[in-house]
């Protein structure tokens, strides 16, 4: 038996998934062999107990087994990772920060976070790499997720919420526009969501290049070349602005930069739309006339316009679209992001991303670092400044960055131009990393931590939605194995930074997160009026939601008491119906224009190559490839492409075909079909050795969200003769 928060004795632990942003919720019950087993949740509103293959085989991972369970260490003499103690593995790696830090000063000691850390963890080692490392060298692997529509939405509304709504609002719009996006495939769950917009009557446009299984669902499926979305959606706004469809009240009453906006927008006439994308005329206008005649509608976005060199431009071409229709800020309209990552969305806002403290405060805001300096005890001016950014970080690795602490991250299969990226890894003087199985990554470094995983121990996650949630601990850790937050507690006890630095990192989640609500309160995500108590007994809370004002000490005899819960913010489900988070309350256009991709097809590699995810494998697969029912299901990589295509080449179904890029070669089979462009190949990036696919992706960045392209580059296919 186990007791909850409120004293009662439970043998169901009600927690969520740990893999994607819906964060679903689920019901944990013991099981044989100390284990854990998944059933339904139907009381939590996002996936009312609907959970993919992930979730339901997520206790495959809690094996020993299957995870690490004791520290390792590469061993001097033979050269591999061998068990160690643990007081032996946090030395050595107090030793290999240390003496980066006082050889080569605090920037050349480097962290890299990942975006299934709960906000705790995030929360901590951001604090820890800048109080104890002193380091600006941090980032996290939430850059590659939805960074580009982050900085859009900052620059449109002043804030950025990956769902400025709750999901249930979309089955009760009229229309919604999917841009490269696939939830059928990466969060099952949510496209009942889509199904129920249509049982309503509304209209659902799904924007990909290839047929996806979502796209099957979709009333109208616009297939652009890959790379092109700017430039559709600029096509639409021309037609908007020439059809009369704009909302011109409301452009006047809520909105700013109109004009320039709407001149950027005329350059771009469909059948010039047409010519770069191809899509039809008649489509572009199918779709205008679609997204304007409701009452109300939507445009969601993901990876596919997010990844690319231009992605922060071709999402607020996106938003313009929404503004100029007067499809923002109103209820059952808006503009959205599907955040990919666990706790992507909260994993920014806390201190790892580069350029943030927490709070989603600016790291260069004065007033910012002295509120954060304060609640961590520390001089405001002792505060580095903002460091690189995901990618910009690892291509330093062994020459400026000297060392690395890693936790939750897997970049050798991830980062786009891997191969590159490996070399840097293998290059540096020392690396520690933190997880709970051997990734490919950790099979690299130095020192390897085994760390708890969701079902072992409590924290929070933020999902898509700027929902908060307690993910709640339901079985203990192996013997051997510690959470995040001893780790750093116990590495800032060895590497200074103070008086009693261990001390200031807690090892209780709890205690964190009230550390947590302190940084946060006042800041644009303000979890201050959020407690463990409180999401214990609601199924989450929307952030903003700050703690009530205190009350002026009465110079008269006190009324009498108001009721407890009348102070305690409600949460904040719906952004920007009274106004947006700018100086002035108004959206900002921003005026765009169409440019061509960081690599265009030329004679040497004349196919366009585009990369995602499927539904029976997780972004690197580092904990997915050890589930026997997923590999099952996806046992490997893939190469998409056309039957015309493949025809070209002579190549049959299941042939090995090689994929050449200028950054390197992944082979993998052929699975040819009619649901992809002749001109464009797709591979899923779940995968490392010969068919890992971001051996062949490009590392030109965005320059505002500094995004990498994973989504489109130049390739050439070949045959593999054996």
């Amino acid at each position: 038996m186990r007791r909850t928060l409120d004293g009662m004795q439970s043998t169901v632990t009600p927690t969520h998934c740990p893999y994607c942003a819906l964060q679903c919720g689920m019901n944990l019950t013991p099981a044989p062999g100390g284990t854990v087993r998944v059933s339904e949740r139907a009381d939590f509103p996002v996936n009312r107990g609907a959970l993919c293959g992930k979730g339901r085989t997520a206790p495959a991972v809690l094996d020993p087994g299957v995870r690490l369970t004791s520290p390792l260490v590469r061993s001097p003499e033979t050269g591999a990772l061998v068990p160690a103690g643990w007081d032996g593995a946090l030395d050595r790696i107090a030793e290999g920060l240390g003496r980066t830090r006082t050889g080569y000063g605090a920037d050349a000691v480097g962290v890299f976070g990942g975006g299934g850390l709960t906000n705790e963890k995030a929360y901590a080692l951001g604090k820890f790499a800048r109080v104890v490392l002193g380091t600006s060298q941090i980032d996290y692997n939430g850059r590659f997720c939805m960074s580009s529509a982050a900085a859009a939405g900052i620059r449109a509304f002043g804030l950025d919420r990956g769902l400025p709504f709750p999901l249930e609002d979309i089955p009760r719009t009229g229309c919604v526009i999917l841009v490269g996006s696939n939830p059928a495939e990466t969060m099952p769950p949510a496209l009942r969501y889509f199904a129920e917009l249509k049982e309503n009557g509304g209209t659902l446009i799904v924007v990909d290049p290839r047929r996806t299984k979502t796209a099957e669902q979709a009333d109208l499926h616009l297939a652009p070349r890959p790379g092109t979305d700017l430039a559709l959606a600029l096509g639409l706004l021309h037609l908007v602005v020439a059809e009369g469809r704009t909302d011109e009240a409301y452009i006047r009453e809520r909105t700013t930069g109109w004009e320039e906006t709407r001149a950027a927008a005329m350059a771009h006439w469909p059948e010039y739309v047409e010519r770069i994308t191809g899509v039809p005329v008649p489509l572009l206008r199918e779709t205008a006339r679609l997204f304007c005649e409701p009452e109300a509608a939507m445009v969601l976005t993901a990876r596919g316009p997010e990844q690319q060199a231009k992605g922060t431009d071709t999402v607020g071409a996106w938003i313009n679209l929404c503004l100029a229709t007067g499809r923002a800020g109103r209820p059952l309209s808006g503009y959205g992001c599907l955040t990919g990552q666990g706790n992507g969305q909260g994993g920014r806002e806390h201190g790892q991303k580069a350029d943030q403290l927490p709070g989603y405060r600016k790291l260069t805001d004065p007033a910012a670092r002295r509120h954060v300096a304060g609640v961590w005890g520390v001089d405001p001016d002792a505060l580095p400044g903002p460091g690189r950014s995901a990618y910009e970080l690892l291509d330093a690795l062994g020459t400026d960055i000297r060392s690395l602490l890693l936790m939750g991250s897997n970049p050798v299969v991830s980062a786009p131009r891997a191969a590159h990226v490996e070399e840097r890894i293998r290059s540096l003087d020392f690396l520690a990393v933190c997880d709970v199985v051997l990734s490919e990554t950790a099979a690299l470094a130095d020192v390897v931590l085994p760390v708890t995983q969701w079902a072992e121990e409590t924290g929070t996650t933020t999902n898509l939605e700027g929902r908060v949630l307690l993910r709640r601990r339901a079985l203990p850790a192996p013997e051997g194995v510690r959470s995040d937050l001893e780790v750093l507690h116990e590495l800032a006890a060895r590497l200074g930074g103070g008086p009693s630095p261990e001390k200031r990192f807690p090892t209780d989640p709890e205690e964190v997160f009230e550390e947590l609500r302190r940084a946060s309160a006042g800041g644009p995500a303000d979890y201050s009026g959020i407690s463990y108590r409180r999401l214990a007994e609601e199924n989450g809370v929307f952030w903003p939601c700050p703690a009530p004002e205190p009350e002026p000490t009465p110079v008269a005899p006190a009324p009498a008491p108001v009721a407890a819960d009348s102070a305690v913010h409600p949460g904040t489900p719906r952004l920007f119906l009274d106004r947006f988070a700018t100086e002035d309350g108004r959206a900002r256009f921003a005026p765009v224009a169409h440019r061509a991709n960081a690599e265009e097809p030329d004679d040497d590699y004349p196919v366009l190559l585009t990369t995602g995810r499927v539904v029976a494998q997780y972004q690197s697969g580092a904990q997915t490839r050890r589930v026997d029912e997923l590999n099952a299901a996806a046992p490997g990589p893939f190469v998409e492409l056309h039957p015309r295509l493949a025809e070209r080449l002579g190549a049959a179904e299941g042939d090995p075909l090689a994929v050449v890029s200028r950054r390197g070669r992944a082979v993998a089979p052929a699975r040819i079909t009619t649901a992809i462009r002749p001109d464009t190949v797709f591979m899923p990036f779940h995968w490392a050795g010969e068919g890992r696919a971001n051996t062949l992706t490009h590392p030109a960045l965005d320059p505002t969200s500094r995004m990498p392209e994973f989504k489109v580059c130049a390739v050439r296919v070949e045959t593999v003769r054996s």
